[in-house]
């Protein structure tokens, strides 16, 4: 599959993961929108890309700025191919300790928002009858793991509102793709929030030692390039913990099956 004259918007764009992408794409032959809280950020990933890129800051929890940005988006140019739901936040506390505001905030940044900004695009995707849509999930969304409970909580979310908007979605040409990342080379662990909601401050060794962010997103685009529609990016322990929660192709196939027959009909003819 060639990306070249496509524009993939990518949010959490600033950094680690979302700008690996952007690079990428970029290199690839595609137009790029970048979008997260940090203005200047973004305005510094942009003036490295070698293709057009357009810069649109809003807090993902801000629905008015992502229904604006969204306007803007699908205006620009021929409009968005691929959308990247990547921006989000990682905890590191025990249950036990972690306030309830620090579930809120975490769901609602990793889970609620991905799922507003992709109800948003839906008519633009739909009307066009392709394109592709992303959602960075984790390892963490195949695996319950200690001292992010919250996280897990919001990725798992992630990953089950991607799979059955996949189903919805079957027949209409728009791929699909959930992307479980293990440990990558970013500043996911110094930003995760802690039992009281504040920043860590500091980084995991494993996170050092991780996946550099630009390996990970060439596997991510080669993988969508092929149609993957699960796609892990995790080497050692944790490829092989996310490969044994892997969803088989053939429960995809059947759930894209049913929505062929009619299921989705019969459903709503039932009230």
């Amino acid at each position: 599959m060639s990306f070249e004259g496509k524009t993939a918007w990518i949010t959490g764009a600033s950094s680690g993961i979302g700008a690996a992408l952007a690079h990428e794409w970029s290199a690839r032959g595609a137009r790029i929108i970048l979008s997260g809280r940090d203005e200047a950020r973004l305005a510094e990933v942009a003036r490295a890309l070698p293709t057009d890129t357009l810069v649109l800051p809003f807090d993902v929890r801000d629905d008015a700025a992502m229904l604006a940005a969204t306007e803007r988006a699908t205006s620009w140019g021929t409009g968005v191919d691929i959308f990247v739901a990547n921006a989000g936040v990682s905890q590191r506390s025990a249950a036990i300790d972690t306030d309830i505001s620090v579930y809120r905030e975490i769901i609602e940044i990793d889970l609620v928002a991905q799922i507003a900004a992709t109800q948003a695009l839906l008519p633009h995707f739909t009307a066009r009858g392709s394109g592709h849509l992303l959602f960075i999930s984790s390892i963490a969304g195949k695996v319950g793991v200690p001292m992010r409970t919250a996280y897990c909580a919001a990725k798992f979310g992630l990953a089950g509102y991607a799979d059955a908007l996949r189903g919805e979605l079957s027949q209409s040409g728009i791929g699909v793709h959930v992307i479980y990342p293990g440990s990558v080379a970013t500043d996911v662990s110094r930003n995760a929030l802690t039992a009281d909601g504040s920043k860590r401050g500091r980084s995991d060794s494993v996170i050092e030692s991780g996946i550099a962010p630009a390996e990970a997103a060439k596997r991510m685009v080669d993988a969508v390039a092929a149609g993957e529609r699960e796609i892990i990016v995790a080497d050692g322990m944790e490829l092989a913990m996310g490969e044994a929660r892997r969803t088989p192709d053939a429960l995809f196939d059947q759930v894209a099956g049913m929505v062929a027959a009619g299921y989705m009909e019969k459903m709503k003819a039932e009230g």
